[in-house]
């Protein structure tokens, strides 16, 4: 979650006046300050190739580009977007969610409203297909290779490695073709080391440890009540999604290496998912070209098996808005006389007042504190 003062926290649970701002760049230069909207929002999704989108709808139909060059033109041109509260005493405190490329510009030229969306800028590297086949030969760690493939792009990116300890792990030689999905090549490294890679709201490529909904801290309460957030919940368990084996397998022609593959399986007695229990035989199949040693494939395995064997509990809420919250972040729902810790999935944040924030979680386990 992006940082907030202990005042913002407190003044989300109460009535007060938010603020939102939109400002347009092109080539690192300010066009526009402060656009005016007329609704909109920022959608956070970790299911996502792009993080992060946004959707923006301006009444007067003089923003709708005519010319490459123009504003809110989708050349390159971006939009920076900022929720935030105006405080009793005039002051504000603001949140950034995200810099946007814009994609898509359109509208009644007569009448209006310009509706705009935009994403974040893994779309740039998704773009930028491989041109001939690229490796990862000669980048002694995983992270070093990421931030190669990202700067052959994106030459200016900030790239930041938050995991435990900063880690770098060896990079396994990997080939991808000419066309391949540059994108695919950076998450499948992040995945390698046991990591995932997106764009933050601070337009930063983000290398994290995948989070840990039963060990990981908590980001934000979220309580129903006096004094609480929480406006409405709705819970599902759907049976898709859940394993109990989860087959690595890795072939590596660029490292000479033979195919390897290992399985892991759910072997607990007491599992609901226990292997050949009520709950059946189900296997997930995973592959990579970075896993090239059978130890390496069982470790990946493994590690996948502790998310395919968790209920695939599901839930989505209403609460009053907090814009500081990330697609990773853990919170804990206070709700039915129940404590409980998610995973944020996926959220949208509205640029307006009348908006709802909508929350999507997954995971959810007992919380004992």
């Amino acid at each position: 979650m992006y940082p907030i003062t202990a005042v913002f926290r407190a003044t989300l649970a109460t009535s007060h006046t938010m603020v939102a701002r939109v400002d347009a760049y092109y080539a690192g230069q300010l066009t526009i300050a402060n656009l005016p909207f007329t609704d909109g929002s920022v959608s956070v999704d970790r299911g996502s190739k792009t993080r992060r989108s946004l959707s923006l709808t301006i009444a007067d139909p003089k923003y709708l580009p005519w010319n490459a060059l123009d504003p809110l033109a989708a050349y390159g041109q971006q939009l920076v977007v900022s929720r935030g509260i105006r405080f009793a005493n005039g002051a504000e405190e603001w949140i950034p969610l995200g810099t946007f490329r814009i994609n898509e510009p359109s509208g009644d030229v007569h009448l209006g409203p310009v509706s705009v969306t935009g994403t974040t800028m893994e779309a740039a590297i998704i773009d930028d297909k491989f041109q001939a086949p690229t490796s990862t030969r000669g980048y002694g760690g995983c992270v070093d290779a990421i931030e190669a493939l990202i700067r052959q792009t994106l030459p200016d990116a900030t790239i930041v490695n938050l995991t435990a300890g900063a880690r770098n792990p060896a990079c396994a030689v990997a080939t991808w073709d000419a066309g391949g999905d540059r994108w695919d090549a950076v998450t499948q490294i992040a995945l390698a080391m046991q990591a995932e890679i997106y764009v933050d709201a601070q337009n930063r490529f983000v290398i994290t440890d995948l989070p840990d909904v039963i060990n990981g801290p908590v980001a934000w309460d979220i309580a129903e009540g006096e004094g609480g957030t929480l406006i409405s919940s709705a819970r599902t368990m759907p049976r898709t999604g859940v394993y109990n084996a989860v087959m690595a397998s890795g072939e590596n022609s660029s490292a000479g290496t033979a195919p390897v593959s290992a399985v892991a399986t759910d072997n607990n007695p007491s599992s609901p998912t226990r292997w050949g229990g009520p709950f059946g035989k189900v296997t997930k199949q995973i592959s990579s070209a970075l896993w090239t040693t059978v130890g390496t494939c069982q470790a990946v395995a493994e590690f996948a098996l502790y998310d395919a064997v968790a209920p695939n509990v599901q839930a989505s809420i209403d609460s009053l808005p907090n814009p500081a919250l990330e697609g990773n972040d853990i919170i804990r729902l206070t709700h039915v006389g129940r404590k409980e810790r998610w995973l944020v999935q996926s959220l949208a944040v509205p640029l307006t007042a009348s908006g709802n924030f909508s929350i999507n979680l997954r995971g959810g386990k007992d919380d004992a504190s």
